[in-house]
């Protein structure tokens, strides 16, 4: 009884390890200043081992995500921490939870926002980069491994933002602060004025009769991929399946907004790949654990 007992514990620790965690996240850092990422939960969804973190230049985190998981993650600039009371508080992307682990709790905007239905329709993740919240660092999403529904991996497109913004940002989007008066953000029209136009709200609530704005086709004009208001699916929503995902902070090299464009596409030369290979540190840790339990369950056959 006592062999079976220890079999099927093992059996367990193999179901854990390897059917779980169906996709990683490797989050990487390529700004020259500590960002701290925010994640959040879709209602229903199951929790990820972390909702926030620090991450240092040229640091990189991988996060083991669970199956069929939604949401979404984003960077927190400027942030510090009260030396007397311990409140934590970031200048752009702050979720409000006054400590580093956002807990439950999305970004304030502006911010740019990595987002996420693992597992949707016809078994397919969706993902996109989106600026409808606004704008306050550059990133992409890269695909790794997978391939849509028909295992074609190309239609697992590479999406994000790699223009830096917040300088030539219009001045009514502009968010500035002492010391940085060249801006650390960009708001969304919807953000700046609040109008219905502008926020796809009320009267202009549906695809015909929201359109693009001048300020949405500011940030659609710099990055042709990513969501520049609610309505803008067509373009900015992409398919893959089976895929482990390289989310990046300020991807080098980071272009301008007129070196952005070619062709009305994201450069795929804009993103850099160079911490790719930053996955086989969970992938050789999976591995060696599925073979400890493999030889103990010999052993105890």
């Amino acid at each position: 009884m006592g062999r079976f007992q220890n079999s099927l514990f093992l059996f367990i620790i193999l179901f854990l390890v390897h059917g779980v965690s169906s996709t990683t996240f490797t989050v990487v850092n390529q700004c020259s200043y500590t960002v701290w990422p925010g994640l959040l939960s879709g209602a229903g969804t199951a929790p990820l081992p972390t909702t926030g973190f620090s991450l240092n230049p040229t640091e990189t985190r991988v996060i083991p995500i669970p199956a069929a998981w939604s949401g979404r993650i984003w960077a927190r600039t400027l942030c510090t921490q009260d030396s007397t009371t311990g409140k934590f508080t970031c200048v752009t992307g702050d979720c409000g939870s006054s400590a580093v682990e956002c807990s439950g709790s999305g970004a304030a905007p502006p911010a740019t926002l990595a987002e996420f239905t693992l597992n949707g329709a016809g078994g397919l993740d969706f993902y996109d980069v989106s600026l409808v919240d606004g704008y306050n660092i550059p990133m992409t999403i890269v695909p790794q491994g997978g391939g849509d529904a028909s295992g074609a991996a190309g239609n697992c497109t590479v999406t994000g933002c790699v223009a830096e913004l917040n300088g030539p940002c219009p001045a009514q989007l502009k968010v500035a602060t002492t010391g940085n008066e060249g801006g650390v953000a960009c708001k969304s029209a919807c953000e700046a004025f609040g109008t219905p136009e502008y926020c796809c709200s009320g009267a202009f609530g549906t695809p015909d009769t929201c359109k693009p704005s001048e300020y949405s086709l500011f940030f659609k004009n710099a990055c042709p991929r990513a969501y520049s208001y609610a309505y803008d699916d067509g373009t900015s929503t992409f398919t893959c399946a089976g895929a482990d995902y390289l989310i990046t902070f300020c991807p080098s090299p980071n272009p301008s907004v007129k070196s952005a464009k070619k062709g009305g596409e994201l450069e795929p030369e804009a993103v850099t790949y160079s911490s790719a290979s930053s996955p086989t540190i969970s992938t050789v840790f999976s591995s060696g654990v599925l073979a400890v339990a493999f030889w103990a369950v010999q052993r105890v056959w």
